[in-house]
């Protein structure tokens, strides 16, 4: 179901920014520039709360179950905006790729998914 994929994506998503996070804080430190370790340290951040934020889309697909079409945009939104957001700037603290006209795009797939819960809670 969209609840097991969400909350298991969630898990995982979870998982890789508190690996990442954990390296940048104490392995990458002799080696990344400080610019490197802030794209770092805010890719993980925003991660994270974007792990979290699947786990809410897997509740409340249980809660309001009459709203699964904006949850589950909600859900993809999230997880779009970790790959663009959190993964353009992994990209860019591991490679000399630039993607920062990427990172912004990731921002905006955030505040839809969250948009996307209000409605779905006034809704539902």
């Amino acid at each position: 179901t969209m609840t097991n994929l969400f909350f298991s994506l969630g898990a995982i998503l979870a998982a890789i920014s508190v690996s990442l996070g954990a390296f940048a804080a104490h392995g990458a430190t002799k080696f990344m520039t400080e610019q490197q370790l802030g794209w770092m340290e805010k890719a993980a951040r925003y991660n994270m709360y974007h792990a979290l934020a699947l786990f809410v889309v897997a509740w409340a697909l249980t809660r309001w179950t009459s709203q699964t079409g904006l949850l589950n945009f909600a859900g993809w939104s999230f997880v779009a905006g970790v790959a663009l957001f959190s993964g353009s700037l992994y990209i860019m603290a591991f490679s000399p790729l630039r993607l920062g006209y990427i990172t912004p795009l990731g921002g905006v797939a955030f505040v839809l998914g969250w948009i996307l819960i209000a409605l779905a809670s006034w809704k539902g």
